[in-house]
C-alpha cells in the first residue's frame, strides 16, 4: 500500500484552506500474492489501483471521496463509513463527495460485478487508519507526550493521563506536515471496537435528498445556455441511415439543428448506433422535432431477427450434442442404466435493465477541454471513449459522476456519453444534454441474453440422481465487443453452470452455437439468471419425480459439506477472485437453504392453493437461498404472499443495505419472472414503454419479504451483495407455483400461462 499527501487544488477545489488530504491504495495487481481479495475487471473494464481520499478541514469537517457510482445500493454510505470508523470520525461531521473519473488517482471506478465493498473494504480501512495515526502523532507532538499516551476517539485525540483533548480540525495543519506511516506500521482497529461497521444504525447518505427530490441525477444536470437533444436511431441493430427528410423537423418551434451521427459497425462495443439527432432549446421541442423527421433506414444483417423463430432455433440446437466444456464420469453409461430419466428445456427471453432514470449526459467543450456530467457506472470507460471520439487527450476530459436513478448494468455502457460529446462538438462546443426517452431505452439498449437451457438426468431406484447433462445455448456478451464467438464464454459458463456444486458422480456440461442479433450487455447477475432458473427448477422436478420433499432433495443434491476449488470445476474466472481464498463452500450453500426454509416455516400445513418453492445459488462469491410462498387462485392468478431470503456474504459491513439489496432483488426477480420480456420482429424490439414491458406494481408485490443474514466473521473474505440475490428468485417462484397448482413453468415470463 502507498500513502501520499495530495495537493488540494489538484484534487478538488473548494475544500477550504488548510485542508489535509490523504490517499490510500493498494499496488496495481500483478499477481494474486499482491492482493488480498483480487481485482479482476469485467470485459471492457480495467484492473486498476484503488485509491481512497480523505480531506480534513480546519473546522473539523471530514470529506470522504467515494469513487464508486451510487445507484441505490448505498455505496456512498457504506464505503465512506468504513473510513470514518477506522479514523474515529463522527459521522455527523462527515461529508461524502463523489470522485470524478480519473483512473490515475482512483483506480478502478467501474461499479459492477458486486465488487465495491469486497475489493475496497481493506483499502478504505487502511486509509482511515493512516489518517487516525497521523492525527495521533500530531497531537502527541503538540503536547510533547509519548505517542502511547494518546488515542483518537470521537472526532478528536485524547491524552489519556491528563484528559486533554484536541479536535481533529485543530490538528489538520500539523498532521499534514507529517510523513504517512509505513504500510507495515499501520494498525487497524479490532473489529470488536467498530462504531459503524456491521451496525444497523447508519443513515443513508443521500436518503433525505432522494426522498425529498433534492438530489440531482444525470438527467437533472444543467448549464447556462444548454441545449437539449434526442436521437432517432436505427430500429435494427447494425442498420444505418440512408436518407432523412428534415424540413418538417426544422419548422418545429425551438428546434435548432439536425445532426447526422455516423453509426458503429457491428460489434458496436460502447459506441453510438448512429442516426439523426435533433438539437433544440428544450426537451419537448427536441422530441417533437424528432417525431417530424422522415428517416429512411437500411436495416442490415439483423433485419430478419424474430424472437419466436429464434427460440425454436435455440431449442433445436439444445436438443443436439454440443461442445463439451466439462465432463465427469460416464454420463451416457449412467443414463442408460438409470431407473428413470427426465428431460426438460427452460427458456428465458431477452430482458431490458429499464432503470427508472434512462441514460443521460451533458457535455460542454471549451478551449480544447471537455467537461461532462453523466449517470455512469463506468466513469473511466466513459471518459476514455469521449476523449477518443472528440480527438482530445484523456487528461483534457473532466467527467463528473452524478447519482444514478438505477443502473443494473445498462449504465456500464457509456454510448450515450459519446453521443452527447459529438453533439456538443456539432454545436461549436456549446453545452448539450442528450437524453434517452423510455422508448429509446427499451428499443435500443444492451439486452440480457436470450437462453435455452437443456437438462437431462437419470435417477436410480431410490430417486437419487446418478447422471446429469446440462447443455446451455445462449448468445454471448462477447459478441458486443468483438467477433461473435457463437458460444458462451468460460466466464459466462462460470456463472452457475460449470461451477455448480452438485454431488452427482456423472455430469457433462455442453454449449451449443447461438448467434447474437442484438447488443447483448451486462444485466444484474448476468448469466446466473438463466442458469440458476434452469438448474434449480430441474432439481425441483427431480424431487417431484422421486416423490421427495423439495428442500431435502435440494440438500441431497448439494451434498455433504466440502470445499471445492473453482479451477477443478473448469471455472478459471471465479468472479475475478483467487480460488485459494474463495473456494466454493457447500456447507454455506446448505446453510442458506436451511435458513430460508426455517424462516418460511417449511413443512407447515398450507391453505388450499398455496405452495412453497425453494432455490439456492452461489454467485459473486456469495450464497443466497430463497423460499417463496405463493397462492394460485382458481382463475390462475399468482399471488406472492411471502419471500424468505437467506444470504451469507461473509462479514456484513452495512446490514441495512444488505437487506435492502435482497428485498430489491426479490422484487426485481419476481417482476422479471412474471412479466419481463423483450421480443423482436423484423429485427425491431416490440416493447417500448412500461405498458408493454411491464414491471410489478405495488398491488402485485410480495405481501412480506424477510431477509435472514447469516453471521460471518472477518476471517472470512467478503462476498458480493448487489447481484447474488437475483438468481434463485425465479426458480423458487416457479417451484412454489408447482407446489400450489401441480403446473410446471419452464419458460419465462409466466404472464398468463396459468390463467383459465
Amino acid at each position: 500500500m502507498s500513502l501520499t499527501n495530495v495537493s488540494r487544488r489538484h484534487l478538488l477545489a473548494g475544500l477550504g484552506a488548510g485542508s489535509f488530504v490523504l490517499a490510500a491504495g493498494l499496488p496495481i495487481a500483478r499477481g494474486a500474492e499482491e492482493i488480498k481479495y483480487g481485482a479482476a475487471g469485467m470485459p471492457g473494464g480495467a484492473v486498476a489501483n484503488p485509491l481512497i481520499f480523505i480531506a480534513l478541514a480546519p473546522d473539523g469537517e471530514v470529506s470522504i471521496f467515494c469513487h464508486r457510482s451510487e445507484m441505490g445500493q448505498g455505496v456512498r454510505t457504506s464505503l465512506p463509513m468504513v473510513v470514518a470508523d477506522e479514523m474515529e470520525a463522527d459521522w455527523r461531521r462527515v461529508r461524502v463527495r463523489q470522485a470524478p473519473a480519473d483512473e490515475s488517482r482512483f483506480g478502478n471506478q467501474n461499479t459492477d460485478g458486486s465488487r465495491s465493498m469486497r475489493h475496497f473494504f481493506e483499502p478504505m480501512r487502511q486509509c482511515g487508519a493512516a489518517m487516525r495515526m497521523m492525527l495521533e502523532s500530531a497531537a502527541a507532538a503538540q503536547w510533547k507526550v509519548p505517542l502511547t499516551e494518546v488515542a483518537a476517539a470521537d472526532h478528536g485525540v485524547l491524552h489519556r493521563p491528563s484528559g486533554r483533548r484536541l479536535d481533529f480540525g485543530g490538528l489538520a495543519r500539523a498532521a499534514s506536515a507529517l510523513p504517512p506511516p509505513a504500510p507495515a506500521a499501520l494498525v487497524l482497529k479490532n473489529p470488536r471496537t467498530f462504531r459503524y461497521i456491521g451496525k444497523d444504525t447508519m443513515p443513508l447518505t443521500d436518503g433525505l435528498a432522494i426522498s425529498t427530490g433534492a438530489t440531482r441525477y444525470g438527467i437533472d444536470a444543467t448549464l447556462p445556455g444548454m441545449h437539449f437533444a434526442v436521437i432517432a436511431r436505427p430500429p435494427v441493430y447494425g442498420g444505418k441511415l440512408t436518407h432523412v427528410e428534415t424540413a418538417a423537423c426544422l419548422k418545429v418551434p425551438g428546434v435548432l439543428k439536425v445532426v447526422t451521427i455516423p453509426g458503429t459497425p457491428v460489434p458496436s462495443e460502447f459506441l453510438p448506433l448512429g442516426g439523426v439527432a435533433v438539437i433544440a432549446r428544450n426537451s419537448w421541442a427536441a422530441i417533437k422535432g424528432r417525431d417530424a423527421l422522415v428517416p429512411t433506414w437500411e436495416h442490415g444483417p439483423n433485419a430478419g431477427y424474430d424472437s419466436i423463430a429464434y427460440r425454436a432455433e435455440l431449442e433445436r440446437t439444445a436438443g443436439q450434442s454440443g461442445e463439451i466444456v466439462r465432463n465427469l464420469g460416464d454420463v451416457d453409461k449412467a443414463m442408460a442404466g438409470a431407473a428413470q430419466r427426465l428431460v426438460a428445456d427452460y427458456y428465458i427471453p431477452h430482458l431490458a435493465q429499464a432503470p427508472m432514470e434512462p441514460p443521460a449526459a451533458l457535455v460542454h467543450i471549451k478551449d480544447g477541454k471537455v467537461e461532462a456530467w453523466a449517470c455512469v457506472q463506468a466513469p473511466q470507460a466513459a471518459r476514455e471513449r469521449l476523449a477518443t471520439a472528440l480527438g482530445v487527450a484523456v487528461k483534457d476530459v473532466t467527467l463528473h459522476v452524478t447519482l444514478l436513478g438505477g443502473g443494473f448494468g445498462r449504465k456500464s455502457k457509456p454510448d450515450y456519453v459519446v453521443e452527447a460529446g459529438l453533439l456538443s462538438k456539432a454545436m461549436g462546443g456549446a453545452p448539450v444534454k442528450l437524453f434517452w426517452t423510455r422508448e429509446d431505452d427499451l428499443r435500443h439498449g444492451y439486452y440480457h441474453t436470450v437462453s435455452v437451457e437443456h437438462l437431462e438426468a437419470g435417477l436410480d431406484g431410490q430417486g437419487r440422481p446418478v447422471a446429469w447433462l446440462h447443455r446451455s445455448v445462449a448468445p454471448s456478451i462477447n459478441a458486443t465487443f468483438g467477433p461473435d464467438p457463437m458460444r458462451e464464454s468460460p466466464d459466462e459458463l462460470g456463472m452457475g453452470v460449470t461451477n455448480q456444486a452438485l454431488d452427482i458422480a456423472n455430469i457433462r456440461w455442453e454449449t451449443g452455437e447461438a448467434a447474437a442479433h442484438v447488443r447483448v450487455g451486462w444485466f444484474r447477475s448476468v448469466s446466473n439468471i438463466p442458469h440458476a432458473f434452469a438448474i434449480q427448477s430441474f432439481i425441483g422436478e427431480l424431487a417431484a419425480a422421486a416423490k421427495r420433499d423439495a428442500k431435502d432433495y435440494l440438500l441431497e443434491v448439494i451434498g455433504p459439506p466440502r470445499l471445492i476449488n473453482p479451477k477443478d470445476q473448469n471455472d478459471e474466472a471465479n468472479y475475478g477472485e483467487d480460488p485459494a481464498i474463495y473456494s466454493i463452500d457447500t456447507a454455506r450453500l446448505r446453510r442458506v437453504a436451511e435458513t430460508a426454509a426455517k424462516g418460511a416455516g417449511w413443512g407447515r400445513t398450507l391453505p388450499k392453493g398455496h405452495g412453497l418453492g425453494i432455490a439456492a445459488h452461489y454467485s459473486f462469491v456469495t450464497y443466497v437461498a430463497a423460499v417463496i410462498e405463493v397462492e394460485v387462485t382458481e382463475r390462475g392468478e399468482v399471488i406472492v404472499h411471502k419471500v424468505d431470503m437467506a444470504v451469507d456474504c461473509g462479514p456484513q459491513i452495512n446490514p441495512e443495505r444488505i437487506r435492502s439489496q435482497m428485498e430489491g432483488a426479490a422484487l426485481m426477480g419476481i417482476s422479471l419472472a412474471t412479466l419481463g420480456e423483450i421480443s423482436f420482429k423484423g429485427g425491431q424490439a416490440q416493447q417500448d414503454n412500461f405498458d408493454t414491458y411491464q414491471v410489478t406494481r405495488m398491488d402485485a408485490a410480495p405481501r412480506a419479504i424477510e431477509v435472514h443474514l447469516l453471521p460471518g466473521d472477518f476471517a472470512t473474505p467478503l462476498g458480493g451483495v448487489g447481484e447474488p440475490g437475483m438468481p434463485p428468485v425465479a426458480a423458487a417462484l416457479t417451484n412454489a407455483i408447482f407446489a400450489a397448482s401441480g403446473k410446471r413453468i419452464r419458460a419465462l415470463p409466466i404472464k398468463d400461462q396459468l390463467r383459465v
